[in-house]
């Protein structure tokens, strides 16, 4: 919710890549909206500069991730693609992707990590035929302070699910995410997305997803 706001998205992708992009209008974003299974659902897609970015958010560490990315990138291109000639001898040029997880769960992992696709392959060959490389940075308070300081839409992030998580191990989570977004909209964390958003990110904060209840 917080980075379906382009200023913002913007930001993020201008401190994960050191770059100065200004304009919003220059984002193409192309989140999976309408994906079939709800596990196939990815959280920010987008292409700026010739290059696709694909952003996710987790508080737990799966070793699946790569996997996960490949088959978003897959559905993504696919959708490109579409209505290409894939047969034909003219070479249809794809967005150079890149794939950055956002990690902010109990446990301890350092501030940046590679993770392959290859790690997941059951026979091991030093030049697979196929690799995927994600990033994770880790976004708990004290990791990766100088990715922090040029994105504070980021910072302001991690902060308010500090205070939640803090907050729930001594109270009711309801009464922790309401003192946590009181106290976040009065120190100017957050303000202008939970004054306009107060409901939706108290329910999402409430809410954990039961997929195969849904299902």
């Amino acid at each position: 919710m917080v980075f379906s706001d382009k200023r913002a998205l913007l930001s993020l992708y201008n401190a994960v890549n050191g770059t100065d992009y200004r304009s919003p209008e220059l984002l193409e974003i192309n989140t999976l909206e309408n994906a079939i299974y709800m596990s196939m659902r990815n959280d920010i897609s987008f292409i700026i500069g010739s290059r696709l970015s694909l952003y996710e958010h987790q508080s737990t560490s799966s070793p699946n991730l790569p996997l996960r990315c490949l088959m978003y990138v897959t559905d993504l291109y696919s959708g490109m693609t579409k209505e290409a000639n894939l047969y034909g001898t003219k070479r249809f040029l794809l967005p150079t992707p890149r794939f950055v997880i956002f990690y902010n769960g109990k446990e301890e992992l350092p501030d940046r990590q590679e993770m392959k696709l290859s790690a997941s392959f059951e026979v091991k060959e030093e030049e697979p035929s196929l690799e995927l490389r994600a990033v994770m940075y880790n976004i708990n308070a004290g990791h990766n302070r100088e990715l922090m300081e040029r994105c504070r839409e980021l910072r302001d992030y991690a902060e308010y699910t500090r205070r939640v998580r803090e907050y729930a191990e001594k109270t009711r989570l309801e009464e922790a995410v309401e003192r946590a977004i009181r106290e976040c909209i009065g120190e100017g964390i957050l303000r202008e997305f939970l004054l306009k958003n107060r409901m939706e990110a108290k329910k999402m904060s409430l809410y954990e997803y039961d997929e195969e209840k849904h299902m």
